[in-house]
């Protein structure tokens, strides 16, 4: 007897990011190849959690999540968002913001539909799309500012395309998109009939003055628009798989049982936590993350271009695309594991967020660090000669 396992999933393998955290743990490494963000979390997140286990908070939710973390999210919305959502019908509570798109994806759409996304993407959404029998249909971005022409974008649509994906800001490239962009896209959406699902998951980690305008505010986005986040990086917990999605009370209605069906629910305790945090925390906390976070930045990208490793410099997210091509290796692994091997910094190779080669010269380098690990870091990078 010979037992098989899927084709269709043959192509998922563990991802360059996890690979590279395990090469990391064997040599003793500083990992800046995983967005960990291993800081410190709030205080009433932390204690929230806490007093809800102790409360007995331990069983199954609402398919769409606990009440208090639903209105929670609504608030949080209204205030930073600009727009009003119904805690009761358009808010669901997911286990992740990957969570959250893969229910989307499969609840919206059928095996052999298209969807575009924009390169460099976020692995985790492309394999999603693939694992589902979807078609990836790619717009690439232009170093240095990833721009693109709506030209290209209009170029990617097929007959069978379904749904624009957009990662604002974005992992790895750290591109916020403007909006005039974001109007462009719109248009493009509304000509084409398409589903919006925007990842705005880093929306808070914004620096040089950039804004965050989230797709559904947009006039007559709202109904087409499937909005995902989480709050795995704004409140360090990235281990709790806490996330969330926004869209009219029908969409929530299907992408809320799809949900159920493949995660049941989020942690109920941890909802209560996050809940309590986004209550309890003040406009100054993510002033601050800002701040903070321009520093780390500028930190880390100094120091790589100290090294040869020349940054192309974010506008949000907490990560560095830089040019490894003074790196000796004739792969982009091989220049990650040279690095690795003679500084201890781990990074991720560029090909991990490209198709085609594109993104072979680069690495990608996270800097949602501890300060005193982020600054060993530097201090290896300041070491290394490529």
């Amino acid at each position: 007897m010979t037992l098989r396992t899927s084709e269709h999933m043959a192509f998922l393998r563990q991802s360059e990011i996890r690979n590279m955290t395990i090469e990391c743990t064997k040599v003793r490494g500083i990992n800046l190849a995983q967005g960990v963000c291993d800081t410190e979390l709030p205080e009433p997140v932390r204690l929230g959690a806490a007093e809800a286990m102790a409360q007995g908070t331990n069983i199954y939710t609402r398919y769409d999540g606990l009440g208090e973390l639903r209105r929670a999210i609504a608030r949080k919305v209204e205030r930073d968002n600009g727009a009003h959502v119904d805690p009761e019908a358009e808010v669901v509570v997911t286990s992740g913001a990957t969570g959250a798109f893969y229910a989307a994806c499969l609840a919206l759409f059928d095996p052999g539909d298209a969807v575009v996304l924009f390169e460099p993407y976020y692995g985790y959404h492309v394999d999603t799309l693939r694992a589902l029998s979807l078609t990836p249909s790619l717009v690439q971005l232009q170093a240095p500012n990833w721009s693109f022409a709506p030209e290209q974008l209009r170029a990617a649509i097929g007959p069978k395309t379904r749904a624009i994906v957009i990662n604002t800001p974005g992992n790895p490239s750290g591109k916020v998109f403007s909006r005039s962009e974001l109007e462009g896209i719109a248009e493009i959406a509304r000509a084409h009939d398409l589903y919006v699902i925007t990842d705005e998951i880093y929306e808070y980690f914004l620096y040089d003055g950039h804004e965050h305008v989230s797709f559904a505010s947009l006039p007559g986005m709202r109904e087409r628009t499937v909005t995902v986040g989480g709050f795995s990086k704004t409140f360090s917990i990235t281990g709790w798989r806490i996330g969330y999605l926004l869209a009219s009370s029908e969409l929530c209605y299907k992408i809320g049982h799809a949900h159920d069906l493949v995660y049941v629910c989020a942690p109920a305790p941890l909802q209560i936590g996050v809940a309590r945090g986004l209550d309890a925390l003040p406009p100054s906390f993510y002033e601050e993350l800002k701040t903070e976070y321009t520093r780390k930045r500028e930190k880390l990208c100094s120091a790589l271009e100290r090294a040869g490793i020349s940054p192309h410099v974010p506008s949000g997210a907490y990560y560095v695309l830089a040019d490894s091509r003074r790196i000796s290796g004739n792969t982009p692994k091989e220049r990650a594991l040279s690095l690795l091997e003679r500084s201890g910094v781990a990074a991720v190779p560029g090909s991990a967020f490209f198709e085609g080669g594109r993104g072979d010269d680069l690495l990608r380098f996270s800097y949602a660090k501890r300060e005193s690990e982020l600054d060993e870091a530097c201090r290896r990078l300041d070491s290394f000669r490529p």
